[in-house]
């Protein structure tokens, strides 16, 4: 069962985020930080990825549970990953329509992640970005972490990127920490690393980044997600 009050609620906070141009200003490549960002992140993923024996990705089926606008999904190309596997669900009509103009070849479709389309046991890899620390509803992110499981084939696992601390500056989310994931996916083997200086930080570093973002992100207290494989058993 759906919990809507939440769905809801998650549907007003992303269409006011939309509103206020955010995407685009704060969280655009056009800053030298988020650049610096997403250029770790990237990296980062390949390298785990690698050592979980994922690569090259070719045939296997990923689904991203909140794809937004599918940029992180088609990424995936770049790691071998073959476009008629590559699945997302995201519940903004809106980031579904932007995802499919961008990216045609990908399979995107709208709906509510505590109920997924999909068969049990689809997938090789789920892919969860900043999802579950803007889900505030336990019963929500129960729900949603199930649907995860169902649909994810054993020895497969979760790729996750998300906050491990609360943002005093935001009330929409939550940080999500270790013992979280380990309620959300008992029983998963766990492969975490920090990493993402303080976005509040990086985006103030301007033509220094590129010196300053690595000494920033060598010091573990400034590195605010959580990278990480979960595998099912």
């Amino acid at each position: 069962m759906t919990t809507e009050p939440e769905a809801r609620r998650l549907e007003a906070v992303y269409e006011d985020y939309e509103a206020r141009g955010l995407p685009s200003t704060r969280w655009g490549a056009a800053n030298p930080g988020n650049r610096a960002i997403m250029a770790e992140r990237r990296r980062l993923t390949s390298r785990l990825l690698a050592e979980s024996g994922l690569l090259p990705l070719g045939s296997r089926e990923v689904l991203e549970v909140g794809c937004g606008t599918g940029h992180v999904l088609a990424g995936l190309l770049e790691l071998g990953a073959e476009s008629d596997r590559l699945h997302g669900i995201d519940l903004l009509p809106g980031r579904v329509e932007e995802a499919r103009r961008s990216y045609p070849q990908l399979d995107v479709v709208q709906g509510n992640a505590e109920q997924l389309p999909f068969a049990d046991e689809s997938f090789d890899l789920v892919m969860l970005s900043v999802v579950f620390s803007s889900i505030l509803d336990p019963r929500m992110q129960r729900n949603v972490a199930d649907e995860c499981i169902r649909v994810l084939r054993r020895g497969g696992a979760v790729l996750w990127y998300d906050f491990r601390y609360d943002n005093p500056s935001n009330p929409h989310v939550r940080g999500v920490r270790r013992r979280d994931l380990e309620r959300l996916f008992p029983g998963f083997r766990f492969s975490l690393r920090t990493l993402t200086v303080v976005p509040q930080i990086a985006r103030r570093l301007g033509p220094l980044t590129s010196t300053i973002y690595p000494l920033l992100a060598a010091l573990p207290p400034l590195r605010t997600y959580y990278l990480g494989i979960l595998v099912k058993p």
